[in-house]
């Protein structure tokens, strides 16, 4: 059997991340419990913004988590395949909206004189 790009998330590599960094580790899961709890926004839709933002980074771990996450947040399935659809139109967006750059640059090497 071929070894996977990533691996399984196991207790043993857990907390060897901890231990190798404690007061980090600490200060992120308090960041991440901070930044999903309920505020201006509810949790529900935090998670929804994860599960989209976990398909443009495409963090395998990041999607399957939030997706858990979000669905024990009361998300449906339309709700988060939506997110997700924002999610690709972004990066679509984003690779149309650049396009100029290389337009711009297609210019410039034209307009310079051959040597």
């Amino acid at each position: 059997m071929e070894p996977h790009m990533y691996p399984d998330t196991t207790k043993e590599l857990a907390r060897k991340r901890r231990e190798l960094s404690p007061d980090i580790y600490s200060a992120f899961r308090a960041f991440g419990e901070r930044v999903f709890a309920d505020g201006a926004l509810p949790s529900k839709t935090k998670q929804l913004i994860a599960v989209a933002a976990a398909h443009v980074t495409q963090c395998p771990y990041c999607i399957r988590g939030h997706t858990e996450l979000a669905m024990q947040k009361g998300a449906t399935e339309q709700e988060i395949m939506e997110a997700i659809w924002v999610a690709a139109e972004m990066r679509a967006g984003a690779a149309y909206a650049h396009s100029v750059i290389a337009i711009d640059a297609m210019d410039r090497a034209e307009a310079k004189p051959a040597t």
